[in-house]
This record gives C-alpha cells, structure tokens and sequence, in this order.
C-alpha cells in the first residue's frame, strides 16, 4: 500500500506537460498554410467537414504558426505554466482556420512553445498571416492545374516582394500541393527557412480547384 501510495503522489508531483521541451526556446516561426481543396480531399471529405462544402471558395486556410530549430526540428507540447486557450480564443480563430478543434490543437501542440499566452499567440498568428498576401490568382482555380512548384512559389515572391528568397517553401503528397509554409524570425519578420522545413520536391503537381 505505502509503494502505491509512493507512485500516486511521485506522478501528481508532474504537470502532464513533464516530458515536452521548455516553452520558448526556439529560433523562429514558421506560418503553415494549407490548400483548403487538397485538405478536403485527403481528410476533410471522409469527415464531412463543412470546410468542404460546395460554395465555399476557400484559397489557403491557416494551418498553425510553429515554433521551429535552426539546427532542424522543433519542440512541440512544451512545459509551460501558462493558462490553457479559452473557447472564446479559440473559437475567435475560426475564421481563419475554419475550426475551432484545430486552432486548440495547434495551441497544445505548438503554441504552449512559443513562450507566450494563448491571446498573444493566436494575435501572432493573425499578424503573421495579415502580413502575407495571397496571390489572386489562387482564387480563380476552377480547374485542376498541373504546374510546376516553383511556379507557385514564385507567385507569392511577386505578390510579396519583401519576401526574400528561401522564405516561402511548399509541401506537397499524393501529386497535391497541400501547404505554403513561410519562415519568420520571432518578431515575425521574413527570413530563409532552415533546410530541414519540408520542401516539394515533385516536377510537377496538382492544384484542386476551389470547392
């Protein structure tokens, strides 16, 4: 009884969070943002989600803001002593992520490591994303297009001309492009992302059309 006893009070001696990295130590962001048609046509669909509805004309959707490595990696469900996300900021993100599930998880999984409170966080996020247009040309995919990655990078760099090179990569899976992915300094200012940020490496891709 007196070993059991032990164990139960040595695990309430832990926050759940023990086993993740600390809280802001990290050496940049990076603003993921996923293609709302490849998203439903990999997950989306098989759920329902209401993100795929016809008549939608969804472009890109804020996917997350993650803390990243220079030297590759990054940390994820950090230990931090800041208070969890409330529904009211999670729910507030909705109009940008199309979820409020996914703005908790990206809270849990990446915002907890970037050292600070949920408001901040998810107010970072959305500065982030103000500060990148979206080329217009995104919202006139009608048809599937089969282009090159580059093509689409070089897209954002001429909507974006403060944009330096190496700062916008694509990740792509099943021939669909599925993200553009952004590398910002900690005050979020645009920088070359590390090498490891996942880059599409395909000649040529899908683009589904708008849903």
């Amino acid at each position: 009884m007196r070993v059991i006893l032990a164990l139960i009070a040595w695990v309430f001696a832990f926050p759940a969070w023990a086993d993740g990295e600390k809280a802001g130590d990290f050496d940049y962001y990076v603003l993921s943002l996923s293609w709302s048609s490849s998203w439903c046509a990999e997950t989306g669909d098989a759920r329902d989600d209401p993100q795929c509805d016809a008549g939608r004309g969804l472009t890109f959707i804020l996917h997350g803001l993650w803390p990243q490595y220079d030297e590759g990696g990054w940390p994820s469900y950090c230990r931090t002593d800041v208070a969890d996300a409330t529904r009211a900021e999670t729910a507030a993100m909705a109009d940008l992520m199309q979820s409020q599930g996914l703005a908790w998880h990206e809270w849990k999984a990446h915002g907890r490591c970037s050292g600070l409170s949920a408001r901040a966080y998810f107010a970072a996020a959305r500065k982030a994303w103000q500060g990148l247009t979206i080329p217009p040309v995104f919202g006139r995919v009608t048809t599937p297009l089969q282009v090159p990655p580059s093509v689409l990078e070089e897209a954002f760099y001429e909507a974006n001309p403060a944009l330096p090179k190496g700062s916008i990569t694509l990740s792509c899976g099943d021939g669909r492009i599925e993200e553009v992915r952004l590398c910002l300094t900690r005050d979020l200012s645009p920088r070359p992302c590390a090498p490891d940020v996942a880059a599409c490496r395909m000649k040529t891709v899908t683009l589904p059309p708008l849903r």
